[in-house]
């Protein structure tokens, strides 16, 4: 089967994932929808929802680019299949997102190279901003974060890189019947849905059996969250790194008390946490009940990070 066309302005790195050509001027920030913050992110990392049609992560990148017009989109697509692959599989199909982060200076040059042996990350201070929608996407996160872990095993120091995190609907753990609800939204094919179904209910319950011996981190979910309670998920990560989660009372597949006890958890942990709370709006359908409020908060965040790290150089 044919790989599907990325979206204008990007070029497909991998399957099912794509980097933009970052503009060579700005944009006047009076020609945009947005204003434009005094420091940008170089790179702009985007996990996509579980399913989500490039049509529709298309909303995102497209007010990205208005927003940030000269940094560099990286878009990950989540695949079902992806959720029920290997780990090994899963971390195969991220290597082009590392080999794309590591050509736009995100990584420490290798430790055998003339770069690596001087010391890190010689020249501009790279600037990240990621975006990780639901479950999802959250989960390639963290997948991304284990295989640059073992590449990277030293964590880069945090003044090193201006960076932030965004958390859209999630993480939740959920129950059986809102995974059956966010399965049968991703897979139309009916025959297909259902054979999927009822291999998660089989491993499902497996794992709900072998928790009750080895703790809840062999639920999926769970796990997940356990992981976003990270510092470091991705190695220029740190504890003081702010991370903006979106949620809302609304959503029928993430419940929102699941995502503001994260969050609070998060924050017990020294964690540099910041919530945005919706009230009617659906599942990753934040941004689209109100864009003005969806992008100023993201806006906020970034600034956020650019002030942590400009009262750290003052200090």
């Amino acid at each position: 089967m044919p790989r599907p066309r990325p979206p204008p302005g990007f070029i497909t790195i991998g399957d099912g994932l794509y980097t933009s050509l970052a503009r060579t001027s700005s944009t006047p920030a009076s020609s945009t929808r947005f204003s434009v913050t005094r420091i940008c992110p170089r790179v702009i990392l985007i996990f996509g929802w579980m399913g989500a049609h490039l049509r529709h992560l298309q909303n995102y990148t497209r007010s990205y680019t208005e927003l940030y017009p000269n940094a560099t989109q990286i878009l990950v697509k989540c695949d079902p299949s992806f959720l029920w692959s290997s780990e090994s599989a899963k971390q195969r199909r991220l290597l082009p997102v590392v080999e794309a982060l590591g050509t736009l200076g995100c990584l420490p040059p290798k430790p055998d190279s003339v770069e690596g042996k001087q010391g890190l990350l010689t020249g501009a201070r790279p600037r990240v901003l990621v975006h990780a929608f639901s479950n999802g996407g959250s989960t390639q996160l963290t997948v991304l974060g284990r295989l640059l872990s073992t590449k990277y095993p030293s964590p880069i120091p945090p003044p090193q890189v201006i960076n932030a995190l965004v958390l859209d609907s999630c993480p939740a753990a959920g129950n059986v019947s809102t995974i059956k609800t966010a399965f049968s939204i991703a897979i139309r094919n009916r025959a297909k849905l259902y054979f999927v179904l009822a291999l998660i209910y089989i491993a499902h319950a497996i794992r709900l059996a072998l928790s009750q011996v080895f703790g809840k981190q062999m639920m999926i979910m769970e796990y997940l969250k356990l992981q976003l309670f990270k510092p470091r998920i991705l190695p220029w990560m740190a504890a003081s790194t702010p991370r903006l989660y979106i949620f809302s009372k609304g959503d029928v597949l993430v419940p929102w008390k699941e995502v503001l006890e994260h969050a609070e958890a998060s924050k017990e942990k020294g964690l540099n946490v910041h919530c945005e709370m919706f009230e009617e709006s659906g599942h990753v359908a934040h941004m689209r009940q109100d864009p003005k409020r969806y992008w100023r908060s993201v806006q906020d965040i970034w600034d956020t990070a650019c002030r942590h790290v400009e009262d750290q150089n003052a200090a």
